[in-house]
């Protein structure tokens, strides 16, 4: 069995932006910029986003941070959307969700440039990546290929299936793995809540992806020998340590590890990969910025 090391991996692509940047800066180009915009104060949105500034820091991007108060109108965040959408200096920005509920997240998404939307979450960049076109690939799935990637996973002619069909993973995840070139061009099987005799289905996968949200979902069971176990789902589970929990995966990792052939352990395994894409997908924008500009 191994271990598909999304902190290691992770490290390594920051090492090789640190190294675009360095030259970047020896030409005396404007580096990489992102923004991040977080509303309200809640605790695991605020720790993801200020992970994501400390990881700008590191390979020497510029960030900026806009806090909002969870009173916030969809009216306001708006107006700050257009703001940096219009501004210059920034080259990509997310919006970190979930947001209060008295805003209208698809309305959001919407308003963001896209050519700045370095989550890859607006329709016409979701799109692109349907039809195989240069585009943001959201970060947690172009995490998961990369993974795949830099380790070789054989996904050709393979059966994928997966669990969840969130527009944040599930969704995108089932058309990248189905899509020409590598990885891809496997055979993708999309689970959810709905879906019957679900075990029957992963039993027969080549590879899993899931993302449903369930602490040890997947059993021993449900997987064959041999398998490909990409384990997304992150939860915070109550116990006796001094921190109060622990975090947990969907896949029951002591048992199902011991008959896969790779496996991603949770935490350590998607988590930081996500961090990294993004990073790699702010640099894309750079880049796209400069060549528009050159024109």
């Amino acid at each position: 069995m191994q271990l598909l090391d999304g902190k290691k991996v992770s490290e390594d692509i920051k090492l090789e932006i640190t190294a675009e940047v360095d030259l970047m800066k020896k030409n005396g180009e404007k580096v990489p910029h992102l923004a991040a915009i977080i509303v309200g104060n809640d605790g695991a949105s605020l720790t993801y986003v200020g992970s994501k500034v400390k990881a700008c820091e590191r390979v020497g991007f510029e960030s900026t941070l806009v806090k909002m108060p969870s009173t916030t109108s969809e009216t306001e965040l708006l107006k700050k959307i257009k703001q940096l959408n219009e501004d210059d200096n920034i080259d990509g920005f997310i919006v970190q969700l979930p947001l209060p509920k008295q805003i209208d997240t698809q309305k959001v998404l919407m308003a963001i440039d896209p050519s700045k939307d370095v989550d890859g979450f607006h329709p016409e960049n979701f799109g692109k990546m349907a039809l195989d076109m240069t585009t943001f690939i959201p970060a947690t799935p172009f995490g998961i290929l990369e993974l795949l990637e830099r380790y070789n996973v054989e996904t050709k002619g393979k059966h994928t299936v997966v669990i969840g069909r969130s527009h944040i993973v599930g969704r995108p995840m089932s058309i990248l793995m189905g899509r020409k070139g590598f990885p891809g061009n496997s055979t993708v099987t999309l689970t959810h809540s709905y879906t019957k005799n679900i075990a029957q289905i992963t039993t027969q996968a080549d590879i899993i992806i899931t993302a449903l949200g369930v602490p040890n979902y997947l059993k021993a069971e449900m997987v064959k020998d041999g398998a490909v176990v990409i384990d997304v789902g992150i939860t915070r589970v109550a116990d006796d340590s001094e921190k109060g929990y622990h975090i947990t995966g969907d896949v029951d990792f002591e048992n199902v590890s011991k008959k896969v052939s790779h496996i991603t352990p949770v935490p350590g395994g998607v988590g930081p990969m996500t961090i990294a894409m993004l990073l790699k997908n702010t640099l894309l924008a750079r880049e796209q910025r400069k060549f528009a500009s050159s024109k």
